[in-house]
């Protein structure tokens, strides 16, 4: 892959993975949205987020002389950020259904 296909690339996943990490985060803030399944709607898009971040910052090293990966680390720490708090939730309620 030539440098520019590679930027094309690399804009796109990060702005995707940018996009389901607002949207994560959102649902993290205000989790009364999806009052069903919300926790694991929220994980998905955490790992989503996280999937995409880190595949672009994969294709930028590789394939980009000097590649700048801010906005795609930015994206993975949403990620993160977003797996450990609705993680917590998602786990207080397997807690829940195991001890009746």
């Amino acid at each position: 892959m030539s440098a520019e296909p590679a930027r094309r690339t690399v804009r796109i996943l990060t702005w995707i993975g940018i996009a389901t990490g607002v949207i994560g985060g959102l649902l993290v803030a205000f989790p009364t949205v999806l009052p069903v399944g919300g926790p694991w709607v929220q994980l998905a898009l955490g790992i989503a987020t996280l999937v995409l971040a880190f595949r672009a910052r994969k294709i930028g090293i590789a394939e980009i002389e000097g590649f700048d990966g801010r906005l795609s680390l930015f994206a993975a720490l949403l990620g993160f950020l977003i797996v450990f708090f609705a993680g917590q939730v998602a786990f207080g309620l397997l807690v829940e259904v195991a001890n009746p």
